[in-house]
């Protein structure tokens, strides 16, 4: 199944906040996430800069239908007062990819 990253980076002063809100994740919402083929999904934060990393078995399909569930709408209006706007993203891209190198299992 295919893995995926992209960063994302929080705004001075959130990361309390937003590292409290995610050890106390909708439980509705990870249901989605699993119902969407997302598994396996990590986040790690080194200073601002967030790292998501995921397995999903279509990214861009996920995405599509997390975009028109309510309950994810309502997450992700909560976290975006979190995130900095990322300036370098590629024409289409909708988060900042990142390119797997390597991988071991």
């Amino acid at each position: 199944m295919p893995r995926v990253a992209f960063q994302l980076r929080l705004r001075p002063g959130t990361v309390e906040e937003y590292e409290k809100a995610h050890q106390h994740v909708w439980p509705e919402l990870l249901a989605k996430l699993k119902e969407v083929g997302i598994s396996n999904y990590s986040i790690f934060r080194r200073g601002l800069d967030l790292f998501l990393v995921m397995t999903v078995t279509d990214f861009d399909r996920a995405w599509e239908i997390l975009d028109k569930d309510p309950t994810n709408l309502r997450w992700q209006k909560e976290m975006g007062r979190f995130f900095e706007p990322i300036t370098d993203l590629e024409p289409g891209e909708r988060f900042a990819m990142m390119k797997e190198v390597f991988y071991m299992e």
